[in-house]
């Protein structure tokens, strides 16, 4: 699997975890939330609901799968909120 293929596959994942989406910049795309590396895998996520915690589980779940059989699989899993939405105090 290349990269590319494997941060479609991630993105794709996360997808499936209400509450949570990519942080991206303004003009970027979703991709852009994700570092690949052989020692980590770097998502930076936006959280639109509370709380935090186990939206990150249900993303770390949703995203090993992917992971599983890459050259990725054993590398730390770094999940990383950078905001959060405002729907989140609503």
């Amino acid at each position: 699997m290349t990269v590319g293929e494997a941060v479609e596959k991630i993105v794709g994942a996360l997808a499936a975890v209400a509450g949570l989406r990519p942080a991206i910049p303004a003009l970027g795309r979703d991709g852009m939330a994700v570092d690949l590396s052989a020692e980590h895998v770097e998502i930076r996520l936006i959280a639109m609901r509370l709380p935090i915690p186990p939206l990150l589980e249900q993303a770390a779940d949703a995203v090993r799968p992917v992971l599983t059989g890459t050259e990725w699989e054993n590398a730390r899993l770094r999940l990383v909120v950078t905001d959060l939405d405002g729907a989140a105090f609503g």
